[in-house]
């Protein structure tokens, strides 16, 4: 049975009968750790969080190629010891991201007293204005928690997602998403809920750096590299009327804090070409994760598609082989 309710506007998450056979009983095993992660303070259980993380990212072997192989493509500069910390640290951000997500669904008020917003009084301006917004922003590890955060202020938001494959993790992750409220937009689903969402004045909650393939994306720079990018917001903006705001999190395990990071509104969107455009969001996501590489999710497929005639970075046997 789907882990959903039917609804033409919005995913909601339902409890499943099936959710208690045994094969779900590591699932909810995993759940309660993190649950109790919660009662831990965070200067206690970081350190312990990231060594588990760097360990973990040891034997996912998959995972970790991908993120070698999107770092050499995109970070050539940097030297292979230099790769390996970045991707080490990037292991070890994760699960002090997930516990902080947790902390905030199960403990708000303490999470949120180590929550630091930097440009804060942008996002503040169009609230106050009454302006429709949509925060675009790249994938981090603790990506959820600004909206999630913003949702525990009374902000209506609405983001898009991806269902995860096991269907205990996926209920369990977007009923925390879900928190505070908002909308959550299965991908599906298609844009238009989402959109549709944005002009009731939700705040969207757009990630403009997933691979969507070759047919409506732009081949564009992206670091060292380049990059399918998708070149929709621009037309969101128009649909909307919304303003682009620029966004992102970045967990800071030596203070335990999260420093959510905001630029200014991305005005110059509707009056560029695709290209421009395009170029435009990866100029973004580079801006932001230059000065905190560790924060980014590189396990991603995020260089799949290729100009004709190139091989995808991640079918090439002589990087990083498999052992």
């Amino acid at each position: 049975m789907e882990n959903r309710k039917k609804s033409n506007v919005e995913f909601i998450p339902l409890f499943q009968k099936s959710f208690l056979l045994p094969r779900y009983w590591g699932s909810w095993l995993g759940v309660g750790a993190f649950a109790a992660l919660t009662l831990i303070p965070p200067r206690l259980r970081d350190p312990l969080l990231g060594a588990l993380g760097r360990k973990a990212g040891k034997l996912a072997r998959s995972a970790r190629r991908r993120a070698q192989i999107n770092l050499l493509y995109c970070l050539p500069e940097k030297s292979e010891a230099e790769r390996e910390q970045i991707i080490d640290d990037m292991f070890a951000t994760a699960p002090q991201s997930m516990a902080m997500m947790a902390e905030l669904a199960l403990r708000p008020e303490a999470a949120k007293s180590r929550i630091r917003w930097h440009g804060r009084e942008i996002v503040d301006a169009l609230r106050d204005s009454g302006q429709n917004v949509i925060l675009l922003v790249p994938h981090g590890w603790a990506v959820d928690l600004p909206a999630m955060a913003l949702a525990s202020e009374g902000q209506r938001m609405a983001a898009m997602f991806h269902n995860q494959s096991n269907e205990v993790i996926d209920y369990v992750w977007n009923l925390v998403r879900r928190r505070f409220g908002g909308r959550m937009h299965a991908r599906n689903d298609g844009i238009k809920p989402f959109i549709s969402s944005i002009r009731q004045g939700y705040w969207g909650y757009y990630l403009p750096d997933q691979d969507h393939g070759a047919d409506h994306s732009e081949f564009v720079d992206f670091f060292a590299t380049y990059k399918a990018t998708l070149p929709a917001v621009g037309r969101m903006m128009k649909v909307c009327r919304a303003k682009v705001v620029p966004l992102f999190p970045v967990y800071d395990s030596k203070t335990h804090s999260l420093d959510i990071y905001l630029h200014a509104p991305m005005d110059d969107l509707p009056d560029t070409d695709d290209v421009t455009q395009a170029r435009r969001l990866n100029e973004e996501v580079e801006a932001f994760v230059r000065p905190h590489p560790e924060q980014y999710t590189w396990i991603l497929k995020l260089l799949k598609t290729r100009k004709p005639g190139e091989t995808e970075p991640y079918d090439r046997k002589e990087l990083y082989p498999k052992k």
